[in-house]
């Protein structure tokens, strides 16, 4: 049995909903995405890992910071180098430059020829010897156009028309006669890695970070039966696909924004043989996004809104607060006592007020309004705001007495 551990899309540079770290100098953001890589290599030295497989996205863009490489170089050195666990990495859509003649965001790690890493940019068959047997990998990077074809082939092409030549080509370069899955040893537990979006799959809110439309991969590329497990990423919600052979996304290591609230965020460890493969899903403590929604109308608007952020765990989490209230309600909402109930959290996104204006009253024409007394108009007004008849009457009764004094 050899152990997998697969995870994707770790996205370092995304740093929304942070601040500097006084003591690091780095976005207190990268920090949590840092500390979730970290999680993942403490298990996988735990579970003794045989071989880890990225499925592509280290950076949130194509020309990370040197403080970014820097940081995904160490973590990849202690699973290749100190646990001395074979590490693969494919490169994603935000790994892979804009020009051809440019090195990829991952690339300096073959380049360097690092022990114990693969990177692959191109598709291609990889053999990998681990601690417990061979493992063969189907890689599959983000498809780019140009290497699928030439100008000449799409010039005159609309963007649907170009897709499904992609994948016409990309179908006979996996599957074809002569294709990759031609090269496959039937006798080696195998697994396709990729990066893409597989048809059927449930997006999170990462479409904000994707660079240009998806070329949607046919679930027909990833269900042969030649594969063991698939190792999906490019979409950042945690999903199973398919169970035979498994087709998996392991989501993405810490959350983006409030659209993936409520995801859990973490790898997946797969046991696998030749035939058969089983997985389970690792949840990692990435930062809790919370949103407080309250009706804050009453007497006290502002202990309405300071009982519903109480009863919510917002120590450390990023959190918004939207505010349903009344024109009325409104003026009587303490910003200073709210702020304060929120100082536990980690980070305050949003404090938002939706405010109810009532409609303008239709007390009818304008010239049948100017054809009405004084409490005559008083009524309508009083009946069009529901108020209860015997306070209609009362109130009548007292502004006819103002009306008197006024006129005398």
């Amino acid at each position: 049995m050899i152990k997998l551990l697969h995870f994707a899309d770790l996205h370092l540079g995304i740093e929304n909903y942070g601040r500097l770290d006084p003591q690091s100098g780095l976005s207190t953001r990268l920090v949590d995405f840092l500390r979730a890589f970290d999680e993942l290599v403490d298990r996988a030295a735990e579970e003794a890992v045989d071989l880890v497989i990225f499925a592509g996205d280290a950076f949130k863009t194509r020309d990370p910071s040197p403080t970014y490489q820097r940081e995904f170089a160490r973590r990849i050195r202690r699973l290749s180098h100190d646990l001395g666990i074979p590490t693969f990495l494919l490169a994603g859509n935000h790994d892979l430059p804009n020009a051809a003649g440019r090195a990829h965001a991952i690339e300096i790690f073959d380049t360097l020829e690092v022990e114990n890493v693969w990177v692959a940019r191109r598709p291609e068959i990889y053999r990998i010897d681990t601690r417990h047997g061979s493992v063969q990998l189907l890689a599959l990077p983000w498809v780019v156009r140009s290497s699928l074809l030439t100008r000449d082939e799409y010039k005159n092409l609309n963007l649907e028309e170009i897709h499904q030549l992609m994948l016409d080509k990309l179908h006979n370069l996996i599957l074809g006669e002569e294709g990759l899955i031609s090269r496959i040893d039937p006798d080696l537990p195998t697994v396709m890695v990729a990066h893409g979006t597989v048809q059927g799959a449930v997006y999170g809110s990462e479409r904000n970070v994707m660079l240009g439309r998806d070329l949607v991969l046919p679930a027909s590329l990833v269900r042969h039966p030649a594969f063991d497990y698939v190792a999906l990423g490019h979409i950042h919600k945690h999903q199973c696909l398919f169970d035979d052979p498994p087709v998996v996304y392991s989501g993405s290591l810490e959350r983006i924004d409030f659209g993936e609230e409520k995801e859990p965020k973490g790898f997946v460890i797969v046991d696998l043989e030749k035939g058969r493969a089983t997985w389970r899903f690792i949840p990692v403590r990435a930062r809790r996004f919370i949103s407080i929604r309250v009706r804050a109308d009453g007497d006290d608007p502002t202990q309405q809104v300071l009982d519903a952020i109480a009863s919510h765990p917002i120590r450390d989490a990023v959190v918004r607060l939207i505010i349903q209230t009344t024109i009325e309600a409104e003026p009587r909402l303490d910003d200073t006592a709210i702020r304060r109930a929120l100082a536990p959290a980690f980070y305050v996104a949003a404090i938002s007020r939706d405010v109810e204006r009532p409609a303008r009253l239709r007390l009818g024409s304008q010239e049948s309004i100017e054809a009405l007394t004084p409490p005559e108009m008083l009524r309508r007004y009083l009946v069009a705001r529901q108020v209860p008849p015997e306070r209609v009457d009362l109130l009548l009764r007292y502004a006819r007495e103002l009306f008197v004094l006024d006129g005398e």
